[in-house]
């Protein structure tokens, strides 16, 4: 995917999400780069939203919109295969007064999420688990001055597997009857109609007959004994 530039049609939104205290002073450099580059129409849009240093993961927060936004964030992360976790920490605290304890959401101190015609395309600071490569806040905000979209990275998942293993094919069906199939050790077995087999490499059960079939092929006058 190109990324798209200032001089196509793509309307691109900045959120920057932004500890309080920083928004009673905006002088930080990556806000002050930011607002450049609002001025000068490398993005579209520049929203500035705070939030607290911790907000408490309850049902009646004071701060629901950013929980929301945390949400939003970790759901665009699981899509892209990286984690947001750091800059997101998750802790608990326990009241010395009532005993009782608080689970609560640790904020970073700067976090930007990326729209392009009104559409969800970064989260930064982000992280490849697989490899622990960071798209920083810094690496976004310099890719925006230039006038480019930020490619978020591209996650290192592994696909899961969707063929059944041997180890899931034991509690599956026999494929005569449909009665459940006894694992033992490799070699299933059907109690009630007396199907055996294995598994093949592709996930597919093979009836141990026709399996001994396909054995006796492959055996020619030369090879064979």
């Amino acid at each position: 995917m190109t990324a798209p530039t200032a001089t196509t049609s793509t309307d691109v939104t900045v959120v920057c999400h932004v500890r309080a205290p920083l928004l009673l002073e905006p002088v930080d450099r990556q806000i002050e780069t930011l607002q450049a580059c609002d001025s000068e129409g490398t993005i579209d849009d520049l929203l500035l939203r705070s939030w607290p240093k911790e907000i408490a993961l309850t049902d009646n927060s004071p701060y629901q919109e950013a929980l929301d936004s945390f949400e939003r964030f970790e759901a665009w992360a699981a899509d892209q295969g990286v984690s947001i976790r750091p800059p997101f920490q998750e802790r608990t605290k326990t009241s010395q007064v009532t005993g009782e304890t608080t689970d609560l959401l640790v904020t970073p101190l700067l976090c930007l999420e990326l729209y392009a015609d009104d559409e969800l395309v970064g989260v930064f600071p982000h992280t490849d688990e697989g490899t622990e490569e960071t798209y920083t806040t810094d690496e976004a905000i310099a890719s925006l001055r230039t006038g480019e979209l930020p490619t978020p990275l591209a996650g290192s998942r592994e696909s899961e597997a969707t063929e059944p293993t041997a180890t899931e094919a034991s509690t599956n069906d026999c494929p005569d009857c449909g009665e459940s199939l006894i694992d033992g050790q490799g070699l299933f077995a059907c109690a009630d109609c007396g199907w055996t087999g294995t598994v093949s490499e592709t996930g597919q059960y093979v009836s141990q007959s026709t399996d001994a079939r396909s054995t006796e092929r492959e055996v020619t006058p030369e090879n064979g004994e």
